[in-house]
């Protein structure tokens, strides 16, 4: 199988809400999965409250089965709570893999 797109999402904590915020991130993982179409699925932590998802995907069904998913609506859920600003996500082309 060959990987060929990807999401970028970057996050940013609202102050006070940064362990909430990871822990909703480690709750991401059993969606992901769950998720068929997804390949890998990473979070991470950059810091002073910010993280990162990035996911990988075979083929544009599996990105767009993923951006209609549990987790971009789990999300939606608890942005106003967590989030200091909306979530940046960026489709991307996976240039490489090893």
């Amino acid at each position: 199988m060959a990987v060929t797109l990807g999401i970028l999402a970057l996050l940013e904590a609202r102050p006070g809400k940064t362990d909430e915020l990871a822990a909703f991130l480690e709750a991401g993982r059993e969606l992901a999965a769950a998720e068929e179409g997804t390949v890998t699925w990473y979070a991470f932590d950059l810091g002073d409250g910010r993280f990162g998802i990035f996911d990988t995907f075979a083929d544009q069904a599996g990105r767009d089965a993923h951006l209609g998913g549990e987790i971009p609506a789990a999300l939606g859920k608890v942005a106003d709570d967590l989030l200091a600003s909306p979530p940046d996500i960026r489709p991307v082309d996976v240039v490489a893999v090893k």
